[in-house]
Order: C-alpha cells, then sequence, then structure tokens
C-alpha cells in the first residue's frame, strides 16, 4: 500500500465532488431567473441521494462480485467488507478509497440529466426518476466497463475516466427524457437568455478544476500515467475552447463569455474515455474537432429534429461522449497505456474501434430502454413528470420550493 496513492486518490475524489456544485452553477447561470434555484437544487439534492444509495446497496451492485458481466453481487451493502486494506482494483490504495473515489462519478453523472429538463420537470419526480436511473443504468453500466468481469472490458472496449459510464449514459437519457417530457411553453417563440454568465463561468471553472481529479485520478496512483492523463485533459479542454471561440467568431461576429465556457466543457467530455491511452498530440486533435461535432449538434441538429434539450446536456455530454469514445479507438496507443488490447485505428489497428463501436453501442440501447423503464415507473409512482402550463409559467423556483433565487430583482427577464 502506498501512502502517496492514498493521499493523492482522496484529494482527487474531493475534487471529482468539487465538479457536482461547478455544475450546479454552470446549469443554474444558463437556464431562466425563474428556475435557477431550481436548477442548482437538481445537482445538490443528488449529492446526499447518491451517497446514500452508494453506501446502502450501489458500490456493491456495480463492483461487486460479477454477475453475467452485466450487475454484480451483494458483497458490499452497507460497505461490508470495504474496509482499509488494499482491495481487487488496486494494489496501492485501501479499497474504501477506490470506492469513495468511485462514489463521487455517481454523484454528478445522473446531474447531468437534469439540464436536458430544466424549466418543466416536477421535484419529485425528478427524484424518483434519478434513483431509478441510478439502479438501472448506471450501476450496470458501471459494472460492465469497469467491474471485474464486466463483458464490456471483457470484449476489450477501454473507457479510462467515463465516456460511456457518465456521459454517454447520461446524454442519451437526456435526450430520451426530454422527448418524453415534451418542450418548454412557447418553445421556438420565446428567446431564452443566459440569465446570468458569470454564474456560468463560475461553474465552468469548479468543473474544469474537479476534471482534473475526474481524469487522473482514474489512473489509481500518483504516477506517470496520472501525468499524461492531466495535460491530455487540458490540451484538450484548451484546443476546443479555441475553435468553439472560432466559430462564435465565424458565425456571429463576435466572440462570447459562454461560448469559451461551452468549448473548455466540450473538450473535458471529449477526452475523458481517451485521456489515459492517447498521445497527447492526439488529445490537441480530439479537443479541436469536439467543439465543430457539438456545436453542430447544437446549432443545426436540435433545431431540424425540434428536440427541447434545454440547456444541452445531450447535445454537449452526448455528442461529446460519443466523439470521445470513437476518438479512443483511433488515437489509442499502447506505448501510453500497454494495458490495451490493440492500438487504435491510426495506428493500423482495427480491433480497438470495433470494441469501441460496440461498448458505445451497448451503452446506447442500455440508457435508452432504460429510461423508458424508468420513465414508466416514476409516471406509476409520481403521476405526471411535468409541472402544469401555470406552475411553468410562474417558474419552478416558486412552485416546487417556495423560493426565489433573487428576491429582490426587478428587471425584465424570467
Amino acid at each position: 500500500m502506498s501512502s502517496s496513492d492514498t493521499a493523492f486518490m482522496l484529494i482527487c475524489a474531493a475534487f471529482v465532488l468539487f465538479m457536482t456544485p461547478g455544475l450546479a452553477f454552470f446549469y443554474g447561470g444558463l437556464g431562466r431567473r425563474k428556475n435557477v434555484s431550481n436548477n442548482i437544487m437538481a445537482s445538490f439534492l443528488l449529492i446526499g441521494v447518491e451517497i446514500v444509495m452508494w453506501v446502502v446497496f450501489g458500490f456493491s451492485l456495480a463492483f461487486g462480485s460479477n454477475h453475467a458481466g452485466i450487475i454484480g453481487g451483494l458483497d458490499y451493502l452497507m460497505m461490508n467488507g470495504v474496509g482499509v486494506e488494499v482491495g481487487p482494483y488496486s494494489a496501492t490504495i485501501p479499497f474504501i478509497v477506490y470506492a469513495f473515489f468511485q462514489m463521487m462519478f455517481v454523484v454528478i453523472t445522473p446531474a447531468l440529466i437534469t439540464g436536458a429538463v430544466a424549466g418543466r420537470m416536477r421535484l419529485k419526480a425528478l427524484f424518483c426518476f434519478v434513483v431509478l436511473w441510478t439502479i438501472v443504468v448506471y450501476y450496470p453500466i458501471a459494472h460492465m466497463v469497469w467491474g471485474q468481469g464486466g463483458v464490456l472490458a471483457a470484449i476489450g472496449s477501454v473507457d479510462f475516466a467515463g465516456g460511456n459510464v457518465v456521459h454517454i449514459s447520461s446524454g442519451v437519457s437526456a435526450l430520451v427524457l426530454c422527448i418524453f417530457l415534451g418542450r418548454r411553453v412557447g418553445f421556438e417563440q420565446v428567446n431564452y437568455r443566459v440569465h446570468n454568465i458569470p454564474l456560468v463561468a463560475i461553474g465552468t471553472t469548479l468543473l474544469l478544476f474537479g476534471w482534473f481529479g475526474f481524469n487522473s485520478g482514474s489512473a489509481l496512483a500518483a504516477d506517470g500515467l496520472a501525468a499524461h492523463a492531466f495535460a491530455a485533459t487540458a490540451f484538450s479542454a484548451a484546443a476546443a475552447e479555441c475553435t468553439w471561440v472560432l466559430m462564435d467568431v465565424i458565425r456571429e461576429g463576435k466572440p462570447t463569455l459562454v461560448g469559451a465556457c461551452t468549448g473548455l466543457v466540450i473538450g473535458l467530455v471529449a477526452i475523458t474515455p481517451g485521456c489515459g491511452f492517447v498521445p497527447l498530440w492526439a488529445a490537441l486533435v480530439i479537443g479541436g474537432l469536439a467543439s465543430p461535432i457539438c456545436y453542430f449538434a447544437v446549432s443545426w441538429v436540435k433545431p431540424h429534429f425540434g428536440y427541447d434539450d434545454a440547456l444541452d446536456a445531450f447535445g454537449c455530454h452526448g455528442v461529446g461522449g460519443l466523439w470521445g469514445g470513437l476518438a479512443t479507438g483511433l488515437f489509442a496507443s499502447e506505448a501510453v497505456n500497454p494495458a490495451l488490447s490493440w492500438n487504435g485505428l491510426f495506428f493500423g489497428e482495427t480491433g480497438l474501434l470495433v470494441a469501441q463501436v460496440v461498448a458505445i453501442l451497448v451503452t446506447i440501447a442500455l440508457a435508452v430502454v432504460g429510461t423508458c423503464i424508468c420513465v414508466w415507473l416514476t409516471r406509476l409512482v409520481c403521476g405526471d413528470l411535468r409541472v402544469s402550463e401555470h406552475e411553468e409559467r410562474i417558474g419552478l423556483d416558486l412552485t416546487q420550493q417556495g423560493e426565489r433565487a433573487y428576491p429582490s430583482f426587478n428587471g425584465l427577464d424570467d
């Protein structure tokens, strides 16, 4: 056991937890003034809910004894057997530290979904849906990708820090859920303005800070691979920010702070699955191409098909995660990480890209089917998923929580 690795992983776990308040502020700033408290609450609520579920049974289902390569067992209920000695997933850190680190991933993943349904989903229904979704979708995908005996790991697919587990699963589920909910009142007639740009920037700062723990910590040691993941994360985020700002200038004639923040987040999303597998020059390519791909999804695909992904959870996290997973199959190199079964297509081998495509398709299928099941069950338990038109017009801050984010504000935006 290594005390330096243990300290490093505890710090990284705290960094990852820090990302959820960052996401809350990011979504809060992007949304409308009358819903900002509700948007922030949706993320903060999950800190409590997901940690309690993880301790009671979640870690066991995700990382317990293997069942058909799909789900874990009940070995670690109430963290039984998860102690300060090393465990099966790392030889240098206490098993409980690994559990804590993974716990922070499950906190932020369903929070990403909330951006797609901002401004129109009942808080009680959202709470119920997220609890069900975590059980039906997240735990199985986490086990299949990262658990011992997981079926997607067995075929040779890789996901260093959560492309499938975090971003594709939540992004695709966000798309399905927002379609079930339907469009917001006044969609395509109302100009939905970003209500607080400094809050978006603050949220982005916290996400950027925490993401280094998210990706570097996935090396599970304070070593060269962690340093490589750190550098790849920075390079991709920087490249994506530059390309998004460039597209803003080309299309709108001026750069925007919201665009710069969006590009940074997209670059972070795209490099997540491959940061510990691809060369550093490839991180620049992955990030540089991620922004145009996501920009196309947000500015053309969404208007063309007419779905109301309110804060572009699918357009940024789902599409960015899909590109990142495929890009890992293109650029991954055994010279960076010998744990790979194959090199990427760029280095002349096809096996990894095929495995990545299969893993992505499985993740999409589970996210779609699982979300449909969770929507059906949530309706049985809670009735309507959506607030009434009257409540939506008033705003979810008042109708769902009885509070205002800006009680003395008299501006004209809503």
